[in-house]
């Protein structure tokens, strides 16, 4: 389990930005003591290798990864040459996020046995990035002997995350992983539970499951206005409840609820809905209020033994004020309360 000091802070940038906002973000996260810098992989967003390629040459210090690439729209050995390529111009920073993607129906790409698709994509990656020359025979991807990547790679082995929430994800990524991120989740109760989901994957590989970094991520709007903050939170929240509520089995989310907060959604009426989520359910689902409000619900987390700790879009009331005050705010508050 982490200590209280042994934590990283990370934000989550989604990939709607022109060409320089990622570069200026990514500099003013480093500069400011962030540790790792993630830009989603999320259906009809731009490609996470051109944000993260951008902040790469911005940036000297910061953890860089797509959070998360999926092997049904990306072929494995690509999904290894893009990781080959960001690790080499971030000189060995990057970290690759795998998970089964999200809406892929909408684009007509089946997603048949994901837990099978991941594992063998995880091995696919690892023996070209290796350069494993034995071949492999999975079910669903193949290696022929002597296939080989033919330009050099900057690190055999970087950092494995694995985004999930159910039981059989969480035992894969105690198997094959470095990290496991669970989407969408500030609660500090998750935390517990996903450390068991974790241990008969990691006992099968012969790890402690404490070889795992557990990692929390959700929707953040951080302003000195903490009701603006957390009115805009309640808007973001309402688009997702009705998913995270049902994979988190600590949470008590009455299904009338939930039925009335799906109904004003599907009606356009996001306000509305938002001004239907109490306090206590918006806090499980999301980082918002003031700074001193969102580092206090980091810290129940880091605390709980999280790892990392992610900060998503849409951070604030725009981009660069909400990462200026995780960053200059939020981040020192933590760090002071590890010390």
């Amino acid at each position: 389990m982490s200590g209280p000091g042994d934590f990283e802070i990370g934000i989550g940038l989604q990939s709607d930005k022109r060409a320089g906002d990622y570069a200026r973000l990514g500099r003013l996260a480093e500069e400011h003591g962030i540790d790792v810098v993630s830009v989603f992989g999320d259906l009809m967003y731009q490609p996470p290798i051109f944000p993260l390629l951008e902040i790469a040459a911005a940036t000297s210090r910061v953890r860089l990864g797509p959070a998360c690439l999926n092997p049904y729209s990306m072929a494995p050995y690509e999904i290894a040459g893009q990781l080959a390529a960001l690790d080499l111009a971030s000189d060995g920073r990057a970290y690759l996020g795998l998970a089964r993607g999200t809406w892929l129906g909408e684009v007509g790409i089946a997603q048949p046995r994901p837990l099978t698709a991941l594992a063998e994509c995880a091995e696919v990656v690892r023996r070209l990035l290796a350069g494993d020359t034995s071949g492999f025979a999975g079910e669903l991807f193949s290696l022929a002997p002597g296939t080989a990547l033919r330009y050099p790679v900057r690190r055999a082995r970087p950092p494995l995350l694995i985004g999930a929430w159910g039981p059989r994800g969480a035992a894969l990524a105690g198997r094959v992983a470095d990290e496991i991120k669970v989407g969408g989740s500030a609660n500090p109760a998750m935390v517990p539970v996903v450390r068991e989901r974790l241990r008969p994957g990691a006992e099968e590989a012969g790890r402690s499951v404490d070889d795992v970094g557990i990692v929390l991520g959700a929707v953040t709007v951080v302003a000195a206005d903490g009701a603006a903050a957390r009115a805009r939170a309640r808007r973001e929240v309402a688009m997702y409840l009705a998913v995270v509520a049902e994979l988190d089995p600590t949470a008590e989310v009455p299904a009338d609820l939930l039925a009335r907060v799906k109904a004003e959604v599907a009606a356009g009426r996001d306000d509305a809905a938002g001004r239907l989520i109490p306090d206590d359910l918006l806090d499980l689902f999301a980082f918002s209020g003031t700074p001193e409000q969102v580092a206090a619900q980091a810290r129940r987390l880091i605390d709980a033994g999280v790892r990392r700790v992610e900060f998503g879009t849409p951070h604030g009331l725009t981009d660069d004020d909400g990462v200026l005050l995780i960053a200059t705010e939020v981040a020192p508050m933590l760090r002071k309360a590890a010390r």
